[in-house]
């Protein structure tokens, strides 16, 4: 029966996504802040879920309504080796709510941009518990409109993105089973010099290069089949576009997030934004031929709610292996490694490190077989 009911909230959650999903990110990490773990090679991902935000808005003479932006978004992660993970991860639904100069016109981007990402981690010494990784993304311009309301800014060029990530993990043997922290910097290049904004051929353009430095940090903490985290993302411009974009200003948010993991192979997870500072809206409406949006309705949301699913398509394995079955796969494994090491052992001119591996080696399977102990003790006891 619970696999009945965890299959329906999985199709609710896909059939969700394909109308109005965003997840952010796919692979390790938390709903933003990415985590310098890389997945295992082999292992893909699926990756899909929903942003969004409203408010009741005004245009004058009384006259109110609901006003919505949602994004679209998912996302598919291979790990290729134990220090590359490649993402292919599309847009496939942006309402624009500023298409052809009518806010209310309720028109959407379907599909959107583009996303590719090369991701580097894993990276660090031996029983550190720091890991350090980076990433470089490179933006696709496949959508029909950019400068987008209530987004951030893009002007249809392609973008690239490089980000430095550094992860500390408090257990060092089982990184997932306690508090971590992650820490992410980027370096946005718009490409936009020239590109125009707005309609309006006399509007001002791009007459050098935006860019942006992104900024992220969060903690991650366990607690059995869930897990919750609380993030700081902060962005803002080194070189600004002109005044016919939106979202030129400042902007940093606080994101609290929950994840289920009822299995292996499945996280739910959801979130919630809320906005910390924001700069007064620089963008000028009087001007030019940018729509303005209403009077009472910031340039940068104040909330925004985050719904998603992560779903593990290869190794299959996983759909069938329990955490007993794992711990035992994983104890075989590193036994397996232990004896390769040894039997070179005489042959390494760093004699002394590789006894320093053997160590690490075996402290891993001592605390795996602790667990495993544990499990088949909670097993007899429920048993009788």
């Amino acid at each position: 029966m619970r696999r009945i009911i965890h299959f329906f909230m999985i199709v609710s959650f896909i059939t969700l996504s394909q109308l109005h999903a965003t997840p952010r990110q796919g692979g390790i990490g938390l709903l933003y802040v990415h985590s310098a773990q890389l997945l295992q090679k082999g292992y893909l991902q699926f990756y899909a879920g929903t942003q969004y935000f409203g408010k009741v808005a005004s245009i004058g003479s009384g006259r109110a309504y609901a006003l919505w932006n949602v994004q679209g978004f998912m996302s598919l992660n291979l790990g290729i080796s134990s220090h590359i993970e490649l993402a292919f991860s599309p847009i496939f639904y942006q309402d624009t709510n500023n298409n052809k100069g009518n806010i209310l016109e309720g028109q959407a981007n379907a599909f959107d941009d583009l996303f590719l990402s090369l991701k580097l981690g894993s990276f660090g010494a031996m029983e550190s518990p720091f890991l350090f990784g980076g990433m470089l993304g490179v933006r696709f311009p496949t959508a029909k409109t950019h400068n987008i309301l209530y987004e951030p800014y893009s002007a249809g060029k392609l973008e690239v993105t490089a980000t430095g990530i550094v992860s500390y993990f408090s257990n060092t043997i089982f990184p997932d089973e306690n508090w971590s922290i992650h820490g992410n910097l980027s370096y946005l290049y718009h490409n936009d010099v020239g590109k125009s904004l707005t309609d309006d051929p006399t509007d001002p353009v791009p007459q050098a290069i935006s860019s942006e430095i992104l900024f992220g940090v969060g903690l991650k903490y366990p607690a059995g089949t869930f897990d919750f985290s609380g993030e700081i993302n902060a962005r803002t411009f080194l070189n600004d576009p002109p005044v016919t974009a939106y979202s030129r200003e400042y902007v940093s948010y606080l994101t609290a997030g929950v994840y289920y993991k009822p299995y292996p192979w499945v996280t739910f997870e959801m979130g919630v934004d809320l906005r910390l500072i924001s700069e007064k809206d620089q963008s000028d409406y009087a001007n030019t031929a940018l729509p303005a949006p209403p009077v009472d309705f910031p340039n940068y949301p104040t909330w925004r709610g985050i719904l998603g699913v992560k779903l593990a398509i290869l190794p299959t394995s996983l759909f069938r292996t329990s955490e007993k079955a794992l711990l035992e796969e994983r104890a075989l494994e590193r036994n397996t490694i232990i004896e390769q090491m040894m039997e070179g052992r005489q042959d390494t001119e760093d004699a002394e490190s590789e006894l320093e591996r053997i160590r690490s080696e075996r402290q891993s399977i001592e605390e795996e077989l602790k667990r495993l102990r544990k499990l088949l003790e909670d097993e007899r006891n429920n048993n009788d």
